[in-house]
């Protein structure tokens, strides 16, 4: 059986050994492109819908995890959903997955004993894909979880008590418990509240830390909510979720990474 695999590394020579490496240990493997970056390599694996996945953590543009969050998000529901496989340095990332048994990664420089053990496994799992079995996006969202803790600095910032944010020439004080939620625009988040909204010049990932885990909670790559203002999440027929709002009109879209947090106790 042919399979077909996509590699995402920035640096030339490490997608090329990736590349000699795996056509060694799996030669009916078909490497369909190489992405040089994490926007290609999004890009790419939605036009080609490879059946494995080997995407660099640290890449420019989107990290690894960044790129399968949102190809989990885009994914089209007739297509089965890769398997991926992390590749990375040995450093907070391995060390997570190695500690949690998580997920599968290949650590660089390339070793072939390692390399072996992810073919085998891959070539297993997608023996067993059958309709039944449990589809790779679940393991993938599965793995992303347990991987996100690594991803925190280890020394907490102070927590926000009051958002100072652009409205026109003025600079308006909200206090963080009036925010409805924090949209990503471009260079900067939107601070919507129940009767406006205000700009500030930051970024979704610097502001989460800052934020109580326990009220506030990011639903997708843009956006955070607060979850004292969510009244109802609604599942489609694809079990995808959309948030309804206290005191706001617009409905959240909510990420399969975080569709948990919606599940019914």
């Amino acid at each position: 059986m042919t399979v077909r695999a996509l590699i995402a590394e920035d640096e030339p020579i490490l997608a090329a050994t990736l590349a000699h490496s795996l056509q060694r240990l799996w030669p009916e493997l078909q490497i369909v492109a190489t992405a040089p970056n994490g926007i290609d390599a999004v890009r790419m694996a939605l036009d080609e819908k490879p059946d494995v996945l080997f995407l660099d953590i640290k890449m420019p543009g989107k990290t690894g995890l960044e790129a399968a969050e949102e190809l989990a998000d885009e994914w089209p529901a007739a297509a089965p959903f890769p398997f991926i496989v992390f590749v990375t340095a040995y450093d907070e990332y391995a060390l997570a997955a190695i500690e949690r048994d998580a997920a599968d990664y290949v650590l660089k420089p390339v070793n072939d004993a390692r390399l072996g053990k992810t073919v085998e496994r891959l070539r297993q799992r997608l023996a067993a894909r059958t309709p039944a079995a449990a589809p790779a996006m679940e393991q993938l969202l599965t793995q992303m979880r347990a991987l996100m803790p690594a991803q925190a600095a280890s020394a907490q910032p102070e927590r926000l008590s009051i958002i100072r944010a652009g409205a026109g020439n003025q600079v308006r004080m909200i206090p963080i418990g009036d925010v409805v939620f924090f949209e990503a625009l471009d260079k900067y988040v939107n601070v919507v509240t129940a009767d406006g909204e205000a700009l500030i010049r930051t970024s979704l990932k610097e502001l989460l830390p800052q934020l109580d885990p326990q009220v506030f909670w990011q639903v997708h790559r843009g956006t955070i909510v607060n979850s004292t203002c969510v009244t109802s999440a609604i599942r489609d027929e694809a079990g995808k979720y959309t948030l309804t709002l206290r005191n706001r009109p617009e409905k959240l879209r909510v990420s399969p990474l975080y569709a948990h947090l919606f599940r019914q106790m």
